[in-house]
């Protein structure tokens, strides 16, 4: 089986970010998926800022990205910030088990790096029929007093309790949430773990796949992705929980 390494570095606040870091320097071989043009669809006016990129727009990314039916892929950003979860995520997504993600992200990586371009010779990977893995937001708002359905915030538990945040039309959560920070390093607390059912978001569906990533690694592999995540529900003006309920 071959290794090839993605780099899938990106900052929130600046989308021209990953492909700029790629270039100044990046781990020698790898090639690069974007996370708002590759691992996305377009953003939704007044909801959704990362939805699931399509099915054929995804295996397009990937095989440009060299990532064939037997390639082992390792993904890394900058040190477990959304861009190497959500291709991993997606790669599982899209029926392709062979996919990690580089632990403490290029930090981690010792040797020189390159700042070549990198000639990636295109991969066959054929998307499948999506895993049933997500919960979208109207089947979520039905479920909000399901015992059975453990939902999980990975935003800030500064934004879970609701304080301002330039990004977040409202303040708050949605209704029956734990607040479980995609960057924490405590593990998962066991009645988590034990949960009939787990979902997460976060604030557009990126950094939530963090918190899946944790959670396969866990134990707990079958925990779905509400895609939208918080841009998406309060799009839609759904109930939260907090200041602005």
């Amino acid at each position: 089986m071959r290794t090839l390494l993605v780099d899938c570095r990106w900052e929130l606040s600046d989308a021209d970010a990953g492909l700029r870091l790629y270039r100044e320097g990046h781990i020698p071989g790898a090639s690069f998926l974007d996370v708002d043009r590759d691992l996305s669809a377009p953003a939704v006016p007044g909801g959704a800022r990362h939805p699931l990129p399509a099915r054929a727009d995804f295996e397009a990314a990937a095989r440009r990205a060299g990532i064939s039916a037997d390639t082992l892929v390792i993904a890394y950003d900058q040190g477990m910030t959304g861009g190497a979860a959500r291709l991993w995520w997606l790669l599982r997504h899209f029926g392709h088990a062979h996919a990690g993600v580089l632990e403490g992200g290029i930090a981690s990586w010792h040797g020189p790096l390159s700042t070549a371009e990198e000639e990636i010779p295109h991969g066959d990977f054929t998307a499948a029929e999506p895993r049933d893995d997500t919960l979208d937001a109207d089947a979520l708002a039905t479920r909000l007093r399901d015992p059975a359905l453990t939902i999980l915030d990975a935003r800030l538990a500064s934004r879970f309790a609701g304080e301002p945040h330039p990004l977040d039309r409202k303040r708050g959560h949605v209704p029956g949430a734990r607040s479980a920070f995609y960057g924490a390093d405590a593990p998962f607390p066991d009645d988590v773990l034990a949960a009939p059912e787990l979902v997460a978001y976060c604030g557009s569906g990126v950094t939530a796949c963090v918190t899946l990533h944790r959670l396969a690694r866990a134990g707990r592999p079958d925990a779905k992705l509400y895609p939208g995540s918080w841009s998406d529900w309060t799009g839609r003006d759904l109930p939260v929980s907090g200041p602005d309920a």
